[in-house]
């Protein structure tokens, strides 16, 4: 059977759907696969979405959505004092 998956060529859904099944590209619920073209991927465990570490723009999206409550917070308290000369 599985000499004849590899005569057909493989879907990106399949690739997908195959690297996320993959236990190797788990690593304490962190999901890691440069094969997987996905961004978000579903959890393997309860509901909601993961970050793909594997995947370049995941990275950049979990360093922005880090970083944007931090420099939401930076303005509020401290860029205020830039603005007003007493």
């Amino acid at each position: 059977m599985e000499g004849l998956r590899l005569l057909h060529k493989m879907t990106t859904d399949e690739i997908n759907q195959r690297e996320w099944n993959d236990a190797k590209n788990w690593s304490w619920g962190i999901y890691r696969s440069r094969t997987d073209a996905r961004l978000m991927v579903p959890k393997r465990r309860g509901f909601g979405w993961t970050i793909n570490f594997g995947n370049r723009n995941g990275v950049v999206l979990f360093i922005v959505l880090v970083s944007l409550p931090w420099m939401i917070f930076l303005i509020i308290f401290f860029g205020g004092r830039y603005f007003h000369r007493h």
